[in-house]
Order: C-alpha cells, then structure tokens, then sequence
C-alpha cells in the first residue's frame, strides 16, 4: 500500500497525539483523596471510646485559641530564622524563639516547592500532585474540603491581604481581601507594602477571628539575585519589624479570662542558592515555622528546632480553632500545642485526629487494616476507652495519670505510622494506560525509523504492507493475546484503570491497530534486513545500502544511548554529565578526522586532495597554498579549542541535582568586591559577540546590533549587576525598563530588516543570497535579545557558543564536507550540552523567572512566558537556528545521499525551535514523579515523533516546489 510522504507524516503525528493522551492520563498522579463527596461537620465526629457500656458523647473540647494571625513570607529559608544569620536578619523573631512563649520547628515542604501547590497543603493538609505546576499560573478556585471552608462555615470572620492566588483558591470567603500579584518578580517593594499598609487599622480592630498576611517581597528577591543578595537582609529585618508590630498589638489586645491568641510565622517553600524554587533540595523544602502564643511554656534556654511536616499544621489549627480536620489531610497534630491543655483533651484531640486519618487511609490503600498504623491506633482507642471508663468513674490515682500517658504516647506513634503511609501514596498511577502510551508511542517511533528512507526518497511515497498484515497470522495471534491481557487487567486490577472503563468496541479497536502496527513492523524490519527476501510472491522494497562511517556510529550510538539512559532518574538528574561525556568524545572524533584529512590522505604528487565543492562565490585565490595551510592549523585547532571552552564553561555554573549547591565562578563573579571583573568580562563577550555576529548583516543591522549591545551593557549597569568606569559601585540600582526597551526596539528593528530580505527572495526575486542574508539578520536579532536577557556572568556562555558554531562552520563541517546528517545531530549535540552551560536542569528550581519581566512595569502574562521560555532554551534554540542558516547558506553544495544511515536521524533532531521548546517545557519539569518507566525518555520519543513528522512536511512540500520548476 503505497502512502504519500505527507499523509503519512499526518497519520504518524495524529497518533502521536493519542499516545501522548493516554500515557499522561495514567501518568498525572490522582493525589491522595476521600471517597466521601461532602466536607467534614462536627456532627460527623466520632464519640470518645468508652469500654464496657455505651458511647460517650461527642463534644469538642474547648478551642485552644480565640483568635489567629498566619504571617506567610513567600520563599523563607529556615537558615534566615534558625541558621548562624538568624540573630542579624531576625533579631526579635530569633529572640522570641530563643525566649519567648513558642514553638519552633523546621517545617518540610513536599515538592513541587511552588506558592499554589504549598498553599494547597496548608490549608487542605493533602499532598498536591506536580499538575498543580501548571495550574499555578491560574489557580482555580479550590472545591475540595480545607481548613478555610470550615472556619468560615463555622462562623470565623477571616481577613486575608496579600497574593492574590489565595483570592482565586477560596473565592467568597474572606470578608475583608487585597490581592497582589505574585508573578510580577521585578516588584520586592510595592508588592509588600500593599500589605503592610492596612496592618494598623486591622490590628486595632476586633472584627475578625483569622488574619493571614502572605508577603512576597522576598521571594521576588531571590529570583532576581539570589539568597546572598545584599537586598535579603533588609528585606528580613522589615519583616521582623512586622512580625514585632503583630505581636506586641496582640499582646496589647489580650483579654483576662479569655481564649489566648496564636501567631503564626512559616513559609510555603524554601530558596534553592540560585534563588529559585519548585525543586527538592534542601534550601527548598526546609521552612521555618513558629508557633507563638501565651498559651505555651516560656522557654529558659535555646533549644533546637524540631522537625515536622508541612502538612502536619492543618490539623493543628482545625483543632485548635475547634473545627473538623479537612477530609484529605494526611498531616497529624503537633504534640507541642497541646502539652498545657488537660489529659483528656490532649487524648480526645489525638484520637480526632487518629479517626481521620483512619478513614482517609481505608480510603486509600486496599488492605489498609495490614498498616501497622491502622492496628496501633485500634489499640490505641482500646487503651482510650479504658482509660476513660476509670476517669468516668472519678478515679484519680496515679496508676490512672500514667495510664493516660502510655495511651497518648501509643497515639502520637499510630498517628506517625499512619501519616507516614498516607504520605508514601503520593498519588495513583493508572499503570495500565502508562504502559498502552508507552508501547503506542514506540511502535510509532518504531515504525518512523523504518520508513524514513523511502519517506525522503526522490518518490516521496512510503510503501505499507497493511494488506498483507491484515491477512496474516501473526495478526489475530496478537489480537488474541492483547485481548486476554486486557481482560485479565481489567479483572484483577485493584484499583480503576482507563482504559477498563471504555466501550468493549473501542478497545477492541485499539486491539486491532496495535496489533496492525505490530505486524507491519515485522515485515518492514524484515525487509529491511533481508533486502533479497521475498515476501508473497514478490520481490521486497530493498532501499540503498545504508554505510556508516566511525563517526556516523559514534554520533547514532551516541543519541540512542542517551535516550536509553533516561529511563533511569539518576541519569535524568545528572544529565549534563551525559553531554558533556558525548561533547567530549565528538570533538576528539573530529579531531582524528581533520588529521586523516590533512596528514594521511594524499595524492600521488603528495599534496593534500582538497574536494572543495564548487559554488557561486567560488573564485581562484591568489595564495592558494598559504591559505591551505592556514586552514589547515586552524581546522587542527577548532576541536581542542573548543574542548577547552566546554570545560570553561562547565566550570561557570554548576548544574544537575546532586552537586548543584557547590560554588562556582558564576557565584565568584556575582559576588560585590569581584563586579569590576564581571564588568570587564562582560564588555568583552559584548564586543566579541558584536564581531562574530555582524560580518553576515548588512550595514543598517550592523549598526542596530551595535547600539543594541551598548544598550545591553546599559541595562545590566542599570541594575547594578555591572559598571561603567564613571560609576561607583554604591549606586542606586533601579529596574533598567528604559535600557531593556531601547534594546527591544532595535531587536524588533533587525528581526523587521531580516524578516523584509527574506520575504523579498522568496517572493519578488529568488535570490539565494539575499534569502541568506535575510536568515543570518533573523539570526542576529535572537543573539542580541538572548544577549539581553542572560545574566552578566552568562554572557561568555553566549560568546563561546558563536565562536565555536563560526570555528566549526569554517573550518569543520564545510571543509570536512559532512552532509546534512552528521551536521544536524552534532547541533542538537551541542544545543543539548549549552542548555546544561547555562545552569539549567532537569528541575524547575533552575527556571529563571526573573527575565520574564525585563523592560515590563507589571505583569503581562504573554510576554513573560514567552521570554522566560526564550531564556531557559536559548542553547537549543541558538544552535537549531544556526542549523537553518548555515545549510540554507550551503544549499548549493553537492546533494546528500539520502540513503546515508545517519540521515533518518538527522532529520529527526532537526526541530522547530517552537515545537522542540513546547515538548520540553511541558515534560521535563516531571524530575521527581517515578515510577516503572521514566517520562523524560517519553519525552525523548515524542521529540522524535514530532520533529521527524514537521520534517517530512517539509520534505513533501521541497519536492513538490521542485517538481513544478521543471
């Protein structure tokens, strides 16, 4: 059955799409949920035990507290409270811990370390699912049982001021609000002080039963400059001086008789050392909580903090208020909160909790009753009804006293056990479905790489043996088999699964069509490997004989090897090491070949045999042995040059998981007394940058490209990251808007005079060179943008990765005449180790959202993903766009073998930016979700799937411009 290149390039991305659905259908963890529908009431809650007769009542104690204040820092590290700075930055909050009547703990946040998920957890005690990544950016209101429904359900009048997402997570529920917006990074002031400013009225104010204040001042500093930036500590000492002002008006307000307040100081996540957040590292999910109330023992003497979970604080106010645990909270109460309140109801309070928590994990793990958390809090309620049957009876002995604590100890151990076991069930994967994406998803990719060649041969047209796969054996034996799998799936699966929910006629037909591909890939690898074979009669489609050069090995064995790697998380979270193994390695296997060239390949009259390709620029040099020699030096020189620029720049910034925290000349350059290196650093890589750039532009973009360099150094000068001579290194650093603009209007200016040669050469007059010149201005438009949005200490980062493409270029590629195969993946080589060159990783702690909003005064949502996209994926972008340029600037070279062995996967790794940035984005934040089979080698597959897919249609449509020419 034959096939055109495009319908067939259409058939292959339209299931793609279908696979990608159903392994992220199972692959979304479903999080940790109650099989009730409706929110926790007081009337549901379980009697206290009581042996030997019946029931006793359900009454509440009496709440610990009348009135509560959550002060919310967004981004507080414990170290900035608890660490060796804390008595500097803290001092009042360091000495009320030290002192005062508190409690303080290390609070652990669960990844993902971002503000909507841990606000989430804090208020629904659940542990949220790495979705709410994406749904951070808008929040919907939040449906499921919460520790804000069910104050305002029982009366509590709450007054929240701060970001807004808590105002689009609990709509209607405030009686008093004032939302700020939390993603405009380059505001740390205003952003506050919208805040602070109605603290006076309301502290005098007796109106309200719960204020929460969420502060993100500090946050957006890290962003912007780090935790050891110099604007950390005054940020810190404002919040203190908030935190004074909160206690000493509560203090003031205290009522004799009455319930005492609680005040509470924590933060929704950590700060990793770049400033950033989202990953799972120690800065990141240690926060600091304080519990401050007249209701706790003044301490004597400092004592270290102990260590809780997140979610355990949930509990501890529901109870603490007197209302009713949220449903989904797998967090358990603090003991320290309780341990001035009586016997009773410290074991009434436990054995509330201890009722939850049963209930949530029956709920959620099948055999529940085989937890040795579940059978210890039975005991534990045995012991509990006891112990209540003696105290009913007026019986006050000691022997009692310390029955009562033996109960409460066997409580606190139940409740761990069982908060533990919930905390493991992070969420429910649908393995089924994950499984049916997989093996989907491969048998396309599969059935590309077998197809290829015929796909880009001079017919265009692929031929599918679909018929003869029908009509064969194999066929309904794995109909057969797929079948009795699904069955036996679907009937001993414990949980639910996907696809055991659909119509017996839409499996069936997914049956089939797996079964289908399954067999024509059989008989297309077949073919493949036996060209002679003869399959019904005729004779096979044989193909070209596919010749692999030691490089051509080394670059296939190399891109399949590194997708294979990454069904392994430890190689996903050192995967910079990969590519800087497989860079390595390419520089030295191109430095062999310039050798063979230049030293063992000689003709008979013993000069070197030079296959320079004839091309219309092409004109006889009046030195033509001085200029091989030349060349021949600096073709030597390009692979140990650039072998040394990678390990320069691996040195720059550290990256993966495990030895990111460890210093490195980034965080020496960044630091104050090393700005004047930085300074002239960076003046440098702009003035090189400008050089290598410029020479393919005409003379109206070369001076744009200038001016907008100069506009560059002005920005960074403008927020103190760098200085000009004339400048003092005190100065007051602003948010440079203006210089960042003056940079986007000549960036605008290039990409417009780029964009306009372009056109022109494909419309008005087909002139090659001008269409060459049109792609190298675009080229250079991105250069100077990326230019300004990359930090000072990454600007050599930009300049070596133009030195090395213009080396190459010049003296490898072309001079060593690679095709198109082997120039194609060497860029996806180095685009994939400049992404790590950069200080990326597989974590989105490493998401630079701070350059989202340079040269913006608020937050404008478009813009600012796409910038901050544009900086995160400048490396792979770079280098995909200088592939486009640099092969439409040799178009008129010697055509490709398109039966090359390389070539498939060439035109595989040769993506649209735009499409290669949508995948990884959406995908690679998944670093911490594991289960059997690893998502990033999904992603790795669907980039194949797509790309090959955007290629073919390109393909199709040259061939067919081609066609109607002649």
């Amino acid at each position: 059955m034959k096939v055109r290149s495009s319908v067939f390039a259409s058939f292959i991305l339209i299931f793609e799409v279908f696979g990608i659905a159903l392994f992220l259908r199972g692959f979304f963890p479903v999080p940790v949920k109650s099989s009730l529908s409706s929110k926790s009431k007081l009337s549901d809650l379980p009697a206290e035990p009581l042996s030997g007769s019946s029931p006793n009542s359900s009454r509440l104690p009496q709440p610990l507290f009348k009135r509560v204040v959550i002060m919310l820092v967004d981004a507080l590290r414990e170290d900035f409270v608890f660490g060796p700075s804390g008595r500097m930055y803290m001092p009042y909050t360091r000495h009320v811990v030290e002192r005062g009547s508190s409690h303080s703990f290390v609070a652990k946040a669960r990844p993902p370390t971002v503000t909507m998920p841990r606000i989430k957890a804090l208020t629904t005690g659940s542990i949220p699912g790495f979705i709410d990544v994406v749904m951070n950016l808008n929040s919907p209101a939040l449906l499921e049982d919460n520790l804000i429904w069910q104050a305002k359900t029982a009366g509590k009048r709450i007054v929240f001021y701060g970001d807004d997402t808590w105002v689009r997570l609990f709509p209607k529920h405030f009686m008093e609000y004032d939302g700020t917006t939390s993603f405009f990074v380059s505001d740390y002031t205003e952003v506050d002080n919208n805040v602070t400013r109605h603290l006076d009225s309301t502290l005098k104010r007796d109106d309200w039963d719960i204020l929460i204040l969420h502060y993100l001042g500090l946050d957006h500093i890290g962003h912007i400059s780090g935790p050891h930036s110099s604007l950390i500590q005054p940020k810190l000492l404002e919040m203190d001086d908030i935190l004074k002002k909160i206690h000493s008006a509560l203090i003031l307000k205290e009522a004799e008789g009455s319930l005492p307040y609680l005040l509470v100081l924590c933060g929704d996540h950590g700060m990793s050392e770049t400033g950033s957040h989202g990953g799972s590292s120690e800065p990141e999910v240690n926060t600091p909580l304080v519990l401050i109330s007249p209701a706790f023992k003044r301490k004597g003497k400092l004592s270290s903090p102990g260590v809780v979970e997140q979610v355990d604080l949930t509990p501890t106010l529901a109870l603490g208020l007197g209302l009713p645990i949220s449903q989904n909270s797998v967090g358990h109460v603090i003991p320290g909160v309780l341990e001035e309140t009586s016997l009773r109801d410290q074991l009434r309070f436990l054995h509330l909790n201890g009722h939850q928590l049963s209930c949530l994990l029956k709920d959620s793990i099948p055999n529940y009753e085989k937890e040795a958390g579940f059978e210890q809090f039975r005991v534990a309620e045995k012991a509990h009804g006891s112990w209540m049957k003696l105290y009913m009876e007026g019986n006050t002995s000691e022997v009692l006293t310390n029955m009562g604590k033996k109960v409460l100890k066997q409580y606190l151990e139940a409740l761990a056990a069982m908060s533990s076991a919930l905390g493991k069930q992070l969420g429910k994967y649908d393995m089924y479905s994950m499984i049916a994406g997989m093996v989907f998803v491969f048998q396309l990719l599969l059935l590309l790489l077998l197809a290829m060649p015929e796909a880009l041969s001079g017919a265009a047209a692929v031929d599918l043996p679909v018929l003869s796969a029908l009509l064969s054996l194999p066929f309904y034996l794995m109909c057969l088999l797929l079948a009795s799998v699904h069955v036996l799936v679907c009937t001993s699966a414990e949980s639910s699964c996907y696809l055991c929910s659909l119509s017996w006629g839409l499996v069936f037909a997914a049956v089939a069509f797996s079964s289908t591909m399954f067999c024509i890939l059989v008989s297309m690898a077949t073919r493949r490997l036996f060209p002679g074979l003869k399959i019904h009669g005729k004779v096979s489609f044989s193909g070209s004989e596919w010749s692999l050069s030691e490089l051509d090995v080394l670059l296939l064995a190399g891109t399949i090897g590194h997708t294979l790697s990454l069904a392994a998380s430890s190689f996903v979270e050192e995967e910079h090491q990969t590519w800087y193994f497989l860079l390595n390695t390419l520089c030295l296997a191109v430095f062999q070949d310039v050798c063979r060239k230049y030293f063992r390949e000689k003709n008979g009259s013993g000069e070197e045999e030079e296959h320079i390709l004839p091309s219309k620029d092409c004109r006889p040099s009046a030195h033509p042995k001085a200029e091989i020699c030349s060349e021949k030096w600096l073709a030597l020189a390009t692979p140990p040059f650039t072998l040394a620029c990678c390990r320069l720049l691996r040195s720059l910034n550290q990256t993966g998981v495990q030895w990111a925290h460890l210093p490195d000349v980034g965080h020496w350059l960044n630091s104050s007394e090393h700005k004047m290196v930085l300074s002239l650093l960076a003046a440098f890589c702009l003035v090189l940058i400008y050089l290598l750039v410029q020479r393919r532009c005409s003379w109206v973009s070369k001076v744009a490209l200038a001016l907008g360099l100069l506009g560059v150094y002005s920005y960074r000068a403008a927020v103190d990251n760098v200085l000009f001579p004339w400048q003092h290194s005190g100065h007051t650093m602003s948010k440079g808007t203006v210089e960042a603009r003056f940079v986007y209007v000549f960036v605008l200016g290039i990409l417009f005079t780029g964009t306009k040669d372009l056109l022109r050469s494909q419309i008005i007059t087909a002139d090659a060179k001008l269409k060459s010149r049109g792609l190298w201005e675009i080229y250079s438009g991105l250069v100077l943008l990326v230019s300004l949005l990359f930090r000072a200490h990454n600007l050599p980062v930009l300049c070596c990765c133009l030195l090395i493409q213009t080396l190459m270029a010049q003296f490898i590629w072309k001079k060593l005449h690679y095709d198109a195969a082997q120039t194609t993946i060497m860029h996806y080589w180095f685009g994939q180790a400049f992404f790590y060159f950069q200080g990326n990783s597989n974590n989105i702690a490493t998401v630079d959202i701070s350059v989202g909003f340079i040269g913006l005064e608020s937050y404008v949502e478009a813009p600012a993903i796409f910038l901050t996209a544009l900086n995160t994926y400048a490396g792979p972008l770079l280098w995909a766009c200088h592939l486009v340029c640099y092969l439409s600037s040799e178009r008129d070279r010697s055509p490709v073998a398109v039966g090359h062995g390389c070539y498939c996967l060439a035109l595989l790794r040769s993506v649209p930016a735009a499409a290669y940035i949508v995948l990884v984005t959406v995908l690679r934040y998944h670093l911490f979700i594991w289960s059997v089979f690893s998502p990033k080698l999904l992603y790795e597959s669907m980039h194949l799937l797509l790309t090959a897919g955007v290629c073919l249609f390109f393909n199709t449509m040259e061939q067919s411009h081609s066609s109607s020419k002649s």
